[in-house]
């Protein structure tokens, strides 16, 4: 931990400051859901901001508390009662370190790169486990394209111009990681019907991605084409691109 050299901000300013890293989509005129989640996370977060806790050591926690997801899962029997604690912790940590590097202003590209990169680890994780438990592998591989597919769209059309969130979907984190939570927990607690418990779960993470990417080619369809951006030809390939 260091040494904290600023009061930690107050809600309304956190709030302001969050809009404004994530393409200036206004939580607190935006949907119920993400209201509430911003909410807590900003209680959550504040007494760690205050204690000093860097934003790193909450993104390392996050993939510390995802890791028992994989090896419950494939213990299988009440082990897997397991897995939806994992699910929750791990998924509340990821929103924690983006909410203490706001709070403590410690807010940096690598942290943002760090951070997306440990959501998608998490993502598979949660996968992986509803393979384990006995969801057909075709239907788990479709739901992590769909989902995959769905933030991969959201990080192109930003680099596009378009604001990172544009569109809160049904498809989004949150509800991606509700659904992990309780299919895994109906599998545990059902464990003569855990294949099909598992297999519900996976199917209704497809199916949240698949309209989520609708909801968000509609929405970024028309605000890019109406904006009308310069992008790169072929001969100029955009910052960071190699091709291949």
């Amino acid at each position: 931990m260091d040494d904290v050299r600023t009061r930690v901000p107050d809600r309304e300013t956190y709030l302001v400051e969050w809009a404004a890293l994530h393409g200036g989509y206004d939580p607190r005129t935006g949907s119920g859901m993400v209201r509430f989640w911003l909410g807590l996370t900003y209680l959550l977060a504040r007494p760690l901001a205050a204690a000093g806790v860097a934003p790193g050591a909450v993104t390392a926690a996050t993939v510390v508390a995802a890791a028992p997801v994989i090896p419950a899962a494939w213990a299988g029997a009440r082990w897997v009662l397991v897995c939806p604690v994992v699910v929750i912790l791990s998924g509340l940590l990821d929103n924690l370190d983006g909410a203490v590097a706001i709070l403590r202003r410690r807010v940096t590209a690598w942290g943002y790169l760090l951070d997306s990169a440990t959501d998608r680890v998490c993502d598979i994780g949660y996968l992986v486990a509803f393979w384990l438990v006995g969801a057909p592998g075709e239907l788990v591989a479709a739901a992590g394209a769909a989902a995959l597919m769905l933030e991969y769209l959201r990080a192109r059309a930003a680099g596009a111009g378009h604001g990172e969130i544009g569109v809160v979907t049904v498809g989004e984190r949150p509800t991606r990681i509700i659904l992990a939570a309780v299919g895994l927990a109906a599998a545990g607690l059902l464990p003569a019907h855990a294949g099909a418990a598992a297999s519900a779960g996976a199917a209704a993470t497809l199916t949240v991605c698949a309209v989520g990417l609708v909801q968000y080619l509609l929405s970024v369809h028309g605000a890019l084409t109406a904006a009308a951006p310069d992008v790169p030809g072929p001969s100029a390939p955009a910052p960071g691109e190699t091709g291949g």
